[in-house]
C-alpha cells in the first residue's frame, strides 16, 4: 500500500537539513525500487526549502511508521510536523518528471 508522508521543517533549519542530506538521500535509496515519487516541499520561489513529501510503497501502516521513525531528518529532529496518510495514485503521471535522455 502506498503511504503519502507530509514532512513540514521546524522553522530555521536550512544548515541542519543540509549537513544531514546525505544520510537522508542514502537512507531514500534503501526503499527506491518502492519508492512512487519524493521530493522536498518548497516555498512559491521553487528554491526555499520547507519541508518534504514521499509517496512509498510499504505492506502496511506499522512498517511506513517504523521507516519514518529511523529516517535520518526525522532523528536529526528537522520536522516540526508530520503526517503519514494511505494515498491510492489514481492519475498516471503527466508533469514533475524529468524527460528522459
Amino acid at each position: 500500500m502506498l503511504f503519502a508522508f507530509i514532512l513540514v521543517d521546524k522553522p530555521d533549519r536550512a544548515e541542519l537539513r543540509q549537513r544531514v542530506r546525505p544520510e537522508h538521500k542514502a537512507y531514500l535509496a534503501t526503499v527506491a525500487h518502492r519508492m512512487a515519487f519524493a521530493g522536498p516541499l518548497t516555498h512559491d520561489d521553487g528554491q526555499t526549502m520547507l519541508g518534504s513529501l514521499l509517496v512509498i510503497d510499504f505492506p502496511d501502516r506499522d512498517a511506513a511508521h517504523a521507516w519514518i521513525a529511523q529516517e535520518p531528518f526525522t532523528q536529526a529532529g528537522l520536522y516540526g510536523s508530520s503526517a503519514v496518510h494511505a494515498f491510492v495514485n489514481l492519475w498516471p503521471q503527466q508533469v514533475g518528471f524529468p524527460t528522459p535522455n
